[in-house]
């Protein structure tokens, strides 16, 4: 050959070859990889409820709830962060919840809500003679109020999506995997 050329030769043809066969099995088989991936963004994604900070790093508007009483937009009870779960295939990983409200707060919207009528349940104070609104296994009274339609807009706070450090998570886990440092990738 003329011109400028190098040559690359196995010399312990053995042990490069069993190397390359581990890398080839791991990239043949990659579901492991996508387990940990996924395992690490639902870590990253409960970790923006308790920050209310979306992936592109924006906060998230305060619920009227947060604003009067205080605590964590979208966690009174948690379950929306209990929730969120993944799926790992050979093909990919899925995060997500199965809460039926988890879209409205991902992409925000509109709630349209018809008018209906209602049972409201009081409680008379003996002492004040004030009336309060109570549990109908403790009011003393109910009567049927009209409710009419009305609009609420929720704003979008998105909790899902990849932000910079889980990129360089699922390089990192990628990486790792390919050389076989991580649990659970074949040998």
């Amino acid at each position: 050959m003329s011109g400028a050329s190098f040559r690359v030769e196995l010399i312990e043809t053995e042990a490069a070859l069993a190397e390359l066969g581990g890398y080839v099995a791991r990239a043949r088989d990659p579901q492991g990889l996508f387990e940990q991936i996924g395992m690490s963004l639902v870590t990253s994604t409960q970790h923006r409820f308790e920050t209310s900070v979306a992936p592109t790093g924006s906060p998230w508007p305060p619920s009227l709830r947060v604003q009067h009483e205080g605590g964590l937009t979208l966690v009174l009870t948690a379950r929306l962060m209990r929730s969120i779960s993944y799926v790992a295939k050979a093909t990919g990983v899925e995060v997500g919840s199965n809460v039926v409200y988890a879209a409205i707060h991902q992409f925000g919207g509109d709630i349209h809500q018809q008018p209906r009528t209602a049972v409201l349940h009081f409680k008379t104070n003996k002492r004040t003679g004030q009336s309060r609104f109570a549990p109908p296994s403790k009011a003393d009274r109910a009567r049927k109020a009209e409710i009419g339609a009305r609009t609420v807009h929720m704003p979008a706070r998105p909790f899902l999506g990849l932000d910079d450090e889980d990129t360089r998570e699922i390089l990192r886990l990628a990486d790792d995997w390919i050389g076989g440092e991580q649990t659970g990738a074949p040998q």
